[in-house]
């Protein structure tokens, strides 16, 4: 079984926070999908929490080398479905992705962001909730 999963799923468990284990057993045994721009959003957050003086470089560095360890097969989406997701949900391209990505590989979305999670469920994607 494939799931979709996104950056806030991902940060949840290379920075060890609270949901860690829970995430990682609704993944066991499954093939982790994502659209590619997940791989860019994980530099995004860290950069954010840079900012926001809440991770070092070297914390940042040991999450992204437990990042390259996870086995998620970064794939392409559809620009013209995403957007038009995004336009038709008022949501950022961003998560429209990952809505689009769940809907072309039937593939339930995982997420720690509630608010994703309903709107992808409204778009007829199925949902893991932690």
């Amino acid at each position: 079984m494939s799931i979709t999963t996104d950056t806030s799923a991902i940060i949840a468990v290379i920075a060890n926070e609270p949901d860690k284990s829970k995430l990682i057993e609704a993944t066991k045994g499954a093939d982790l999908i994502a659209p590619l721009s997940v791989h860019w959003e994980i530099g995004n957050a860290f950069s954010a929490m840079f900012k926001r003086q809440k991770a070092t470089l070297n914390q940042a560095l040991a999450a992204i080398n437990a990042y390259q360890q996870i086995p998620i097969r970064l794939v392409d989406v559809d620009l013209t479905q995403a957007l038009t997701l995004s336009h038709t949900f008022n949501i950022y391209a961003y998560d429209a992705y990952l809505i689009a990505c769940a809907l072309k590989y039937h593939a339930p979305l995982l997420s720690l962001d509630r608010r994703l999670l309903t709107v992808a469920e409204t778009a007829g994607v199925k949902i893991i909730r932690i």
